[in-house]
């Protein structure tokens, strides 16, 4: 995984598939199981961006590409 300073306050994240994956079930589980503890704005910027998430990733459409050659 990679993370780079895209401008001021954006961050560019290059990643495995399984590993965003692992992180979208994480977020998701939070999600779903918040404990009492966790601030209510921050669980709905969390809900928020899982709907993000999911709202993009139906646009992928199919396979990704395949890999360029060497």
């Amino acid at each position: 995984m990679r993370l780079a300073w895209d401008r001021p306050g954006v961050l560019r994240l290059t990643a495995h598939a399984h590993e965003l994956s692992a992180l979208v079930a994480a977020a998701r589980y939070v999600a779903e199981t918040a404990p009492p503890d966790i601030p209510p704005e921050a669980l709905s910027d969390l809900r928020a961006i899982l709907a993000d998430y999911d709202t993009h990733t139906r646009t992928l459409g199919g396979p990704p590409p395949p890999s360029p050659t060497a």
